[in-house]
């Protein structure tokens, strides 16, 4: 487990979670340009890399966002409108 430097807690991008957890927070922390993620979408994302998720079926933030973002912002079933602050 990765310790966060500043206050000795666990890093939370590093902590595997499960899809709904990763969903909410995902939808909450990304930029409002990008697609927001739906738990269809992040089903359909790990059936398509099964090997982002070798060890077990648990999400994290360092390993997923990036390739979740890339592959959001490709699918076109996913493309809806930003969300507006």
């Amino acid at each position: 487990m990765v310790i966060n430097k500043n206050n000795n807690e666990p890093d939370i991008n590093s902590i595997g979670t499960s899809t709904v957890i990763f969903v909410q927070y995902y939808n909450k922390n990304i930029p409002d340009a990008f697609p927001r993620a739906t738990l269809k979408a992040l089903e359909k994302f790990q059936a398509l890399y099964p090997s982002l998720f070798k060890e077990n079926s648990e999400w994290t933030v360092n390993r997923h966002r990036k390739k979740l973002m890339d592959w959001l912002a490709s699918c076109k079933e996913t493309q809806v409108a930003p969300a507006i602050s």
